[in-house]
């Protein structure tokens, strides 16, 4: 692999105030764990050291702080982090640094010393813009911090993403669409809309259960993605993602790109996935899951890895089909070739004529109306590939 070849950094940060009942992600509860904290801190920092062996020089264009929620740790363990993987990697000169917050009135006091500590793009949890939706949401915040949030972050941070959950209980393309346009005016120039999804084992999964609440149908889904593709296209975003419009390419997501478009990233923390190119290989590298598990990975071997696996050119296709058809560039069909997919497959002709492909000679792309069955259409390629 070219030294100057771009890499990514994935940091998580599994500790949250509350755990939202939506949520399936490695997070815990913060109290009491002062120490645990510093601990992981020092463990996040070994491992970065000991990925950088294994990945050589290399371009670092991306540091991402997930969670959990990052705006919760210490500023000076973030800068260390930042400093460390400036130090490891040949920083871009417009080298990303984001980092997740939530808009609790508690964590806008850090978004100073975390812009001291270098980080330059914040993605701020606002899920809804009214307090009865962000309750029913579980979110420990109210409307009117998440606007205090947003106005600090746009003065603080030279870019501004938001994150919004739509097709709640009760809601209507109509008040969906002025919810959009209030979140443009107070400064984000991204944003992230995603529909609420049930995940097997969440608060929500046991409360649709019991009837508590139903979620949308296919077809107020479908409106209401609709109605965000409209009024953001019409306020300038463009739908470079599924689930990402941003107003000109410079405020795209270059760390979520660097997935997106089957480029190298480490994943240091809890349960934090990687996916490297080790001796000419696409590898998948998964880190233990539990804090105390990783701490002592991390102490024992240098690495935090739970697992380290070689792809075969087939499982490197597959994941470069299901991700690189997100985006609106799509996925090149060279890197399909190990699926045997090519412009001229019955099945891609078959999708295309149906106006869910693109008709393109170079590169497998997905129209408007494809990301709607986004799921369904990778299914169906997968099914049709005929493997090298």
């Amino acid at each position: 692999m070219s030294p100057t070849a771009d890499l990514g950094v994935y940091i998580h940060w599994p500790y949250c105030a509350r755990i939202c009942p939506y949520c399936d992600f490695n997070v815990v509860r913060d109290r009491g764990r002062t120490q645990e904290q510093a601990d992981l801190a020092a463990a996040i920092l070994a491992d970065l050291e000991a990925q950088r062996a294994l990945t050589g020089p290399r371009r670092l264009v991306s540091i991402f702080f997930g969670g959990g929620t990052p705006s919760l740790m210490d500023p000076q363990a973030a800068a260390d982090m930042i400093a460390a993987a400036r130090r490891l990697w040949d920083a871009a000169p417009d080298l990303e640094i984001s980092l997740e917050a939530n808009p609790t009135d508690a964590e806008t006091g850090r978004f100073a010393a975390l812009a001291d500590a270098g980080v330059n793009r914040l993605s701020l949890g606002v899920q809804a813009l009214d307090d009865a939706s962000l309750a029913f949401l579980g979110r420990n915040h109210d409307a009117g911090a998440a606007r205090r949030a947003a106005t600090e972050a746009a003065r603080l941070f030279p870019r501004l993403s938001l994150d919004l959950i739509y097709a709640r209980p009760g809601q209507t393309p109509d008040a969906w669409a002025e919810e959009l346009r209030t979140a443009i005016g107070w400064g984000a120039e991204h944003l992230s809309p995603y529909q609420l999804t049930i995940e097997s084992g969440t608060a929500f999964d046991r409360a649709v259960r019991r009837g508590a609440f139903r979620p949308a149908d296919e077809v107020l889904g479908a409106a209401l993605y609709d109605t965000t593709q409209s009024v953001l296209e019409a306020q300038g975003f463009d739908a470079y993602e599924v689930s990402n419009h941003a107003k000109g390419p410079a405020a795209r997501s270059r760390h979520n790109l660097v997935y997106w478009s089957g480029q190298d990233y480490v994943g240091v923390g809890p349960g934090a996935h990687g996916r490297l190119t080790l001796d000419g290989r696409r590898t998948a590298t998964g880190a233990h899951r539990a804090i105390g598990a990783y701490i002592a990975a991390v102490r024992d071997t240098g690495l935090g890895f739970a697992e380290r696996e070689a792809l075969s050119p087939v499982e490197a296709a597959e994941e470069r089909l299901l991700m690189g058809l997100r985006i609106d560039a799509g996925v090149g069909f060279d890197e399909l070739a190990p699926l045997g997919l090519t412009a001229g497959h019955p099945e891609v002709v078959a999708l295309a004529a149906d106006g869910l492909l693109r008709p393109d000679h170079q590169r497998l792309r997905a129209t408007r109306r494809g990301r709607l069955v986004l799921d369904w259409i990778t299914g169906q390629l997968a099914t049709a590939a005929n493997p090298a």
